[in-house]
């Protein structure tokens, strides 16, 4: 079933009862060798770390602070924990990620009875202005018992895996009855909870006509970058310059003395003179991820 195409503006508010939670603690092992470095919720996109720009986008639509948003951690947990420092709840997940069912289910006592807005920090969401107006739809008319996705048009709408024509676009909205129950075990929503809702008649599909990438891999990585300097150079003022760049990104206290195009230079990452990084993403010294 398709739902709403809009709704109020970000920023306008949501229901006392609606919480949010970011999923951060995934391995993201499909962008290794990159998360072998950080948590694939800290990979810059556009040098700015991926859970800020989802936490940015609740933020849009009023949610902010301890009692309201929520950011989970397992892998690399320490650093997702010294990133997000005071601004939200903290769900610390021992042993190996529980998944995104698991990880909402970690957090039942913290949700305590409200709706949950639930976003995943590698969905790279770009094409509405302030952040958040893009997912507000989700909330627009909500009746509190549905579950509601966000998604894009497949392009064969018969592909499998979708939900109503759509690919799953990062954001989820769920309902504490679908939520009450769930255990604290690794398990993912996509079975505990919107296949049993699409099956009951209570998911709905809100489009999303912007543009999603999930970051999962290196190629989507690097679009997702591509996507955020708008096809030209977004250079962090931090950084020293010497060489060419095109097409790129370029982190704070980067050094590039050679050629960058259509790449990604990480902060405190160096192209040396006489170097070409193309089509790739460049950490450190001598890590180079094409």
């Amino acid at each position: 079933m398709t739902g709403p195409t809009g709704g109020a503006a970000a920023g306008s508010g949501v229901p006392d009862g609606v919480c949010a939670v970011v999923l951060a603690a995934g391995e993201g092992r499909r962008l290794r060798p990159l998360t072998e470095q950080l948590p694939k919720a800290l990979c810059p996109v556009g040098n700015v770390a991926l859970l800020d720009r989802a936490l940015d986008r609740v933020a849009g639509l009023g949610l902010t602070g301890t009692d309201r948003v929520a950011v989970n951690a397992c892998y690399l947990g320490d650093q997702v924990v010294a990133h997000v420092g005071g601004r939200t709840h903290l769900s610390v997940e021992p042993g190996a990620p529980l998944g995104t069912s698991g990880g909402i289910g970690n957090l039942r006592d913290w949700i305590g009875g409200r709706g949950v807005l639930v976003g995943n920090a590698d969905a790279y969401l770009a094409g509405a202005v302030p952040p958040g107006a893009d997912i507000a739809a989700l909330l627009a008319g909500w009746d509190g018992e549905t579950v509601r996705l966000l998604g894009q048009p497949l392009d064969d709408p018969a592909e499998r895996g979708g939900f109503g024509g759509h690919r799953f676009a990062g954001f989820s909205l769920l309902p504490w009855r679908y939520v009450r129950d769930l255990p604290p075990d690794p398990a993912e929503l996509v079975r505990t909870v919107w296949r049993p809702a699409e099956a009951d008649g209570a998911l709905e599909v809100v489009p999303f006509a912007g543009t999603y990438l999930d970051t999962g891999t290196p190629r989507d990585y690097l679009a997702a970058n591509l996507h955020a300097a708008g096809g030209g150079e977004l250079v962090d003022p931090r950084a020293r310059v010497t060489g060419r760049v095109r097409q790129a990104v370029v982190g704070a206290d980067a050094e590039v003395a050679g050629t960058v195009r259509r790449a990604v230079v990480w902060p405190g990452a160096v192209v040396a003179a006489g170097e070409t990084l193309s089509d790739a993403v460049r950490v450190g010294r001598d890590l180079t991820v094409s």
